[in-house]
């Protein structure tokens, strides 16, 4: 029989699961009375859904997660949708459909989620670095237009908390020298820039549906397109090559990359209140921006949140993170610091250095966010962040 863990031994080990990992999808919230860094709701709606679709004894990939590609299809305005089992294999897919393979060579930011640069090296491409803007997150396109090599075949350009990147640029060098776009808009889901929204802008767009997202399944994702030649290729892709499950013909290489009923039974209801659970996360976003206006040690970065942004989490940068992050979890406020860049990982340590990725990467950290989390909590943060300045 395996060892029986106390109560407070278990909350220790998601505590420390959800701190070995900056994505995590573990997220602890605690009975008592601490501010979590995320919370999300799983409603009525969705349970009673779940039931249905169990009951029916049909839950693959089925009538509800066609219902769910639909909704996303009206709500983000773009005719093809298809979910998968996960953002990181909606991008594989995308890759996969723009022939990427051993020897081309993908375009990716640092400051992001390794997950962005796997897609690519797990086909076998090349993954080429890129810094990140001084100001923000977003990818410095500048640097992309000087990777550019008779190798290049795709870029993928990262909407880091819903902020969106230069998409114009990037869209006219893609035209210039023929490259394959596939957006990760995983954390930019109902954000918009002044293009449109994020991830139908490119040749294909990649959202997530974890924990810690605006739309949650637990886990699961979507690719969709404009390309109606693309979006029969991804189908095909979703199911091992086979397009038609009647003939059961194989088209072209692929997987089993298929989302099930259940999964949807939830993201069904989750996606329709979408533009609910975006105003909510860009309130908590402005109360805090406006709040940390006056304090000198911390700053919020921007997020476009007036315009059609969507922030997704609330993201600061202090000079003292380290111990302003230990005092704010003293007193009950979990936070969690950025992803690393992806240069970080061995293997994509090239020993090029990215200054401007590895400035947040040392001092930005994540206040406690989410579509539920309760505005008291967010004020209860905001002033031990005020007592903070008095320490």
């Amino acid at each position: 029989m395996g060892k029986v863990l106390s109560v407070k031994q278990t909350d220790r080990k998601i505590r420390q699961r959800e701190n070995s990992s900056g994505n995590s999808d573990s997220v602890f919230i605690s009975s008592g009375g601490e501010v979590p860094f995320w919370m999300t709701n799983i409603g009525e709606d969705e349970i009673a859904t779940v039931s249905e679709t169990l009951a029916k004894k049909s839950f693959s990939l089925g009538v509800v997660t066609a219902e769910m590609e639909a909704e996303i299809a009206q709500q983000l305005d773009v005719p093809y949708v298809l979910c998968t089992t996960s953002g990181s294999m909606a991008m594989l897919m995308g890759l996969m459909a723009a022939s990427i393979g051993s020897g081309d060579e993908v375009i990716v930011p640092t400051r992001t989620f390794v997950a962005t640069a796997h897609a690519a090296t797990i086909l076998g491409a090349k993954v080429v670095l890129v810094d990140c803007l001084s100001e923000n997150t977003s990818m410095d396109v500048n640097q992309v237009a000087e990777k550019i090599t008779s190798r290049t075949k795709a870029i993928m350009p990262v909407h880091l908390n819903g902020r969106a990147c230069d998409m114009t640029a990037i869209r006219a060098l893609a035209k210039e020298h023929r490259l394959a776009v596939i957006e990760d808009a995983c954390q930019g889901m109902f954000s918009r820039g002044p293009d449109g929204y994020l991830g139908t802008l490119g040749d294909c767009g990649c959202f997530s549906f974890g924990m810690v997202k605006l739309v949650s399944t637990g886990q699961g994702g979507a690719i969709v397109t404009r390309d109606k030649a693309l979006y029969d290729k991804l189908t095909a892709i979703r199911n091992h090559g086979v397009a038609d499950v009647v003939s059961h013909t194989y088209l072209m290489p692929g997987h089993n990359f298929k989302f099930n009923d259940i999964q949807a039974s939830i993201g069904l209801w989750q996606v329709r209140r979408g533009p609910e659970k975006a105003a909510h996360v860009n309130t908590v976003y402005k109360r805090y921006r406006d709040a940390v206006a006056k304090l000198p040690f911390l700053e919020i970065l921007p997020v476009d949140v007036d315009n059609g942004e969507v922030a997704l989490w609330v993201e600061a940068i202090s000079e003292e993170r380290d111990r302003l992050m230990d005092f704010l979890a003293a007193r009950g406020i979990q936070t969690r610091k950025f992803i690393p860049c992806v240069h970080t990982a061995p293997h994509f340590d090239s020993g090029e250095r990215f200054p401007n990725s590895e400035r947040f990467n040392r001092i930005g950290f994540n206040l406690p966010c989410g579509p539920d989390l309760p505005l008291e909590y967010v004020d209860k943060t905001i002033a031990v962040l005020a007592e903070y300045e008095q320490s």
